[in-house]
């Protein structure tokens, strides 16, 4: 099952609106807009047992409870079917000894990968599937990123990435290069004719 009840813009960019769709998942059926209110982090892999993405989804496993303190939702993708990701979770679990509490949403007919440009729509396969959307608690995409098949995400970054987001999300400061949390945010570029040198790149005061 793969319901896909919104259209969608070709491409998605930054500020469109995450394609809402039905699904069947490893935690039961699935709908991307109940999780309206928190944040989503969206994820897509290849196939499943695939050796990169094993090694991704244990570590999102074990730092799980970062993003759900940060009230944002892991949500998997791959084309393989419910069954096939059932096994792998299994596998993961005697492998890594980590519990995959996130859902993985299958996608046989390669619909929603298309919907949201993962997949060309002439594609034979879902080789380039390896993408991730930042989704806010409106629904809207802030941010996306996207490997090869042969290069692993990082969890960190993506933890960072997250913290940046809603950092500056409905606020004037920005984030300056490598920023953490409990770092200084970047203020916007002054409009006055006198103002300082630095006035296009200042960094806010520490509390």
């Amino acid at each position: 099952m793969n319901d896909l009840t919104t259209d969608r813009p070709n491409p998605l960019r930054l500020g469109s609106l995450a394609p809402d769709f039905r699904a069947r998942s490893t935690m039961g059926d699935f709908q991307l807009s109940t999780l309206r209110g928190q944040w989503v982090i969206f994820f897509s892999h290849p196939a499943d047992f695939t050796p990169v993405c094993s090694t991704e989804f244990a570590a999102l496993a074990r730092r799980q409870a970062e993003f759900d303190a940060l009230d944002c939702r892991l949500v998997g993708l791959s084309v393989d079917s419910l069954y096939a990701h059932i096994a792998w979770v299994q596998a993961l679990r005697e492998l890594f000894d980590v519990q995959i509490s996130f859902p993985i949403i299958e996608d046989p007919t390669m619909a929603v990968g298309r919907a949201y440009g993962m997949i060309d729509d002439d594609a034979a396969d879902s080789m380039t599937m390896r993408s991730t959307f930042f989704i806010d608690p409106h629904g809207i995409i802030r941010a996306t990123t996207a490997y090869p098949h042969n290069v692993g995400r990082s969890v960190d970054e993506m933890l960072r990435l997250l913290c940046a987001l809603q950092r500056v999300d409905g606020a004037t400061g920005l984030t300056p290069e490598g920023w953490t949390p409990g770092q200084p945010a970047l203020l916007p570029a002054a409009e006055s004719a006198d103002a300082a040198p630095d006035w296009f790149c200042r960094l806010e005061a520490r509390p």
